[in-house]
């Protein structure tokens, strides 16, 4: 067992609090739905970068590669001012989402290079310019752009020309979870000598002025080298440094004249007081008294050309350390072998040094990615008893219907910058990936959202707070199943009451869509965009006129899928329940009638399948009893895919109740039966296929979709087939025109505000669960069933040898080519050839189509991170 593996025993066994503090404060807490107050929702332009710096935030706190404890108590995080800019670099900058031409979008560089499950090291890289940071210019020069241009990036400014900028890396190492140590080092790239400011900041966050309490903690100097830190909940900490920095104290409160333009006499230092002193030279914004709620240390440096500084700091409970740096070095010596000796166990299977790196950066993505989540919806809804009534329209707004819902919890977020919000369908992708590392922390996270204080009493999972009701597609229990298995091959034991409650509270889940999401009881779903945004000819969550609705091929299709993965639950339990072989018998059923109603709409002869294009479509009802198919070749087609489960013959004798009614369906429903693969025909190794797909539509499927003139691109399979470039979609109705092409790159349309696009790039959660299906269907198939891939080549390969190739092609997005050039860097040569860019690598949330470079959320390790799972199951 390596250290870290003990730590992590130690904390989920006995409760030791290595987890205690951690990567849990957030990038951007501005422009969050949390903090807005506004009557008409505009949560963007409530709370904005510029009023960031002076406004005290209600349900979180942000900082630059910062930490904080599990309830966000106490905040530590570094800012940096090159003598240049207008104000400190307290925050990542980002166009909000009105501002981009192509959404909200961070502007700036920073890396997470490396994590452990504990925390017990952790680094990042933050790159600041050594010229003005261009604010002004990044803003207006988006502006002038349309969404058929580029974004305007940082690296477009030329600031960074002549590698004129530091290197920040930010590393945190524990000594004991009441231990943490903090380095700082500090690279001046540029050709000479440049000026920094480098603060480290620690404050508390604001719990006193909304009218519960005014219990008001205080951080106190005890002298040049150390920082009292004295809080009801928290209990006593120490900070102390190195070297004689200015010691400066402000409070965490509003900058009320600032930001309204009312003063507030009895208060007299504000948020803002640090940055209004340094860069200001206000020296009445800072307190005298060597006391507040918050503190920072103000080193003032000059650092020669290609040189270094390091600072260190260290944040613990011990109030009289004799020598407290004595032993900093080797502690973090210690905790880096560490980190290397947990990762290389996986990294024995993963043997190209590249692939190491890829890997660690991922899983590093994952662990910074989870953040300290607090929304008291009751309490946002009504308000604060110190502060003014929200407005009346609040409480008919977004989320108004989720008065349950009252979340305090570290989360994992899909981005920490773009979505510092968790999302429901994103979050089980992140789940999968989280329990190579830490299964534990997978568990609980999967089990969260099932929570009551997070599903809604009628079973809906929230999706994400900019609407809740939203509705994700289903893979909870998808991510359960996988997360269960992971934890039972990794550590031998079988958690079957992880398993059993994910079970029952998704059964619920299941109900509600069933209840909600059938419009007709045909058992053909809608739901609306389902995460895909932009994938259709027109929003599909619109409500829509006169009635008509949309039968969805995806939303049924991931119906099926939940019945099988549910099926799949079931008698896994009944290995040592009997009862649950009657709900795996529910859930058989279920998936069957879903089938035949692919085939049948109601009854009324109208297929999702169509014959012609044999292709999966969408279809329009009309209030008439008409249908139009939209025929739009998308990955909404593919979905049925990841319809499928394959059952040892052998288990299914464990079973006999289960067994008894499968051969009912067989007798007795043989319309059922035939409509999907043939089940009742064993396989290789005397398994069982339940399928969507018999062997002839799987095989046209893959045609089109390994096809490199539709969706299969040298770097994965695309959202859109590229059929659509010359052959657009238009759909006309009541004089409304809508068309759709294939677009491998940023969006084109404003759908759901543009920030992301699901007609022609490549994503990486639906190419995982491609790969996933193929190798569930060789399974059953074996070796003797062959499809030519690529589609027209003349080569044959089998399933699992194409979910090899396209495992290939997906991960060659972040390998250096034959050149040397990592497709996800694109034309930008910085970032491919510059010794202090090429390695250090962004997962961003989708990749061009065509050339594999990534675009949207820089940050979405997310499900991005994906491609650990990729690196360490590959068989090439």
């Amino acid at each position: 067992m390596t250290k870290e593996q003990e730590r992590l025993h130690e904390a989920n066994t006995t409760n030791t609090a290595w987890r205690n503090w951690g990567p849990y404060l957030t990038e951007r807490q501005w422009g969050t739905v949390r903090e807005d107050y506004s009557a008409n929702g505009d949560a963007w332009h409530y709370t904005t970068h510029d009023m960031a710096r002076s406004k005290t935030y209600r349900w979180g706190e942000e900082g630059l590669g910062g930490v904080c404890d599990l309830e966000q108590i106490l905040c530590f995080a570094p800012a940096f001012w090159n003598k240049k800019d207008p104000i400190l670099k307290e925050r990542l900058f980002g166009l909000s989402g009105p501002e981009g031409n192509h959404g909200e979008d961070v502007k700036e560089y920073y890396y997470y290079l490396d994590n452990l499950p504990t925390h017990a090291y952790m680094k990042m890289l933050y790159k600041y310019p050594q010229a003005a940071f261009p604010y002004q210019q990044l803003v207006e020069e988006n502006r002038k752009r349309n969404r058929n241009e580029p974004e305007f990036e940082l690296i477009d400014t030329g600031i960074f020309n002549e590698d004129r900028y530091f290197d920040i890396f930010i590393e945190y190492a524990k000594q004991t979870p009441q231990d943490m140590l903090v380095r700082i080092t500090v690279h001046n790239r540029g050709p000479e000598s440049a000026d920094l400011h480098i603060i480290p900041q620690l404050w508390y966050s604001n719990t006193w002025a909304w009218g519960y309490n005014d219990y008001k903690p205080l951080l106190m100097a005890t002298d040049q080298h150390r920082l009292k830190i004295d809080h009801i909940k928290l209990g006593g900490y120490y900070l102390y440094w190195e070297g004689n920095p200015q010691l400066l104290f402000t409070d965490n409160e509003s900058n009320s004249e600032k930001l309204y333009g009312t003063k507030r006499p009895e208060q007299k230092y504000y948020k803002d007081g640090i940055n209004d002193y340094i860069v200001s030279g206000n020296q009445r914004a800072a307190s005298g008294e060597y006391q507040g709620t918050k503190a920072a240390l103000n080193y003032n440096l000059t650092i020669p050309a290609k040189e270094s500084v390091i600072l260190k700091f260290r944040l613990t409970t011990e109030e009289n350390l004799p020598d407290y740096f004595a032993d900093f070095d080797n502690i973090f010596t210690q905790r880096i072998q560490d980190a290397d000796e947990f990762y290389e166990n996986m990294e024995l299977a993963v043997h190209a040094e590249e692939e190491k790196n890829i890997m660690r950066q991922a899983f590093a993505g994952m662990l910074w990615g989870k953040q300290f989540y607090h929304y008291n919806v009751p309490k946002w809804l009504s308000g604060d008893p110190a502060k003014p009534s929200p407005p009346a329209s609040r409480l008919n707004s977004r989320n108004s219907s989720w008065i349950h819902l009252i979340n305090k919890d570290i989360i994992s977020m899909p981005d920490t910058w773009e979505y510092p919000w968790y999302a429901a369908w994103d979050l089980a992708f992140h789940c999968v990936t989280l329990a190579r590392i830490d299964p534990e922390f997978a568990k609980q996270q999967l089990l969260l959202l099932t929570r009551e204080w997070y599903m809604n009493p009628n079973g809906e999972l929230p999706a994400y707070e900019w609407e809740f009701s939203n509705v994700n597609p289903p893979v909870q229990a998808w991510a359960s199943w996988q997360v269960y298995k992971t934890d039972q091959e990794q550590h031998g034991n079988c958690d079957t009451s992880f398993l059993k409650a994910m079970f029952n509270k998704l059964l619920i889940n299941f109900t509600w869509w069933v209840n909600r999401q059938d419009n007709n009881g045909n058992n053909i779903f809608q739901g609306g965009f389902l995460g895909l945004d932009n994938i259709s000819v027109f929003d599909r969550s619109a409500g829509m006129d006169n009635g008509e609705f949309v039968d969805q091929a995806d939303s049924t299709s991931w119906m099926a899928m939940y019945a099988l993965n549910m099926m799949r639950i079931a008698l896994e339990l009944a290995k040592t329940d009997p009862v649950y072989q009657d709900l795996a018998t529910k859930f058989f059923e279920h998936f069957l009638y879903i089938a035949g109603s692919l085939t049948n709409i109601g009854n009324k002869g109208i297929n999702i399948w169509d014959e012609d294009d044999e292709f999966f479509y969408d279809v329009l009802n009309r209030p008439d009893n008409t249908f139009v198919k939209l025929k739009v070749r998308s990955i909404v087609g593919l979905i049925p895919l990841f319809a499928v489960e394959v059952i040892d013959s052998e288990n299914i004798s464990q079973f006999p109740a289960f067994k008894e009614r499968m051969h009912w369906f067989l007798k007795y429903r043989p319309d059922l039966a035939n409509l999907v693969s043939r089940w009742e025909v064993k396989g290789k190794s005397e398994t069982i296929l339940l399928s969507l797909l018999r062997g002839h539509r799987m095989k046209m499927l893959l045609k089109r979709m390994l096809d490199e003139s539709e969706f299969l691109s040298e770097y994965g399979v695309r959202a859109l087939s590229r059929y659509h470039l010359e052959h657009p979609y238009t759909f006309h109705a009541d004089g409304i025109t809508n068309t759709i092409g294939y677009e491998p790159g940023e969006s084109k349309t404003n759908l759901f505000g543009g920030n992301s696009n699901w007609r022609g790039p490549i994503w990486f959660p639906i190419n995982y669960l491609i790969i996933k299906s193929l190798r569930r269907f060789h399974h059953y198939y074996g070796n003797d069933f062959l499809v030519e891939y690529p589609t027209h080549s003349g080569n044959y390969l089998t399933l699992d040898q194409i979910a090899d190739e396209l495992s290939k092609r997906i991960s060659k997005i972040f390998l250096p080519d034959q050149n040397g050039q990592r497709p996800l860097h694109g034309n930008v040569e910085k970032f491919q050839n510059n010794a202090h860019f090429k390695d250090h690598l962004l997962f961003y949330e989708y990749f061009h189509g065509d050339n594999g470079s990534g675009l949207g959320a820089s940050h979405q390790t997310g499900w991005t991170g994906l491609i650990a799972n990729l690196l360490l199951s590959k068989k090439w």
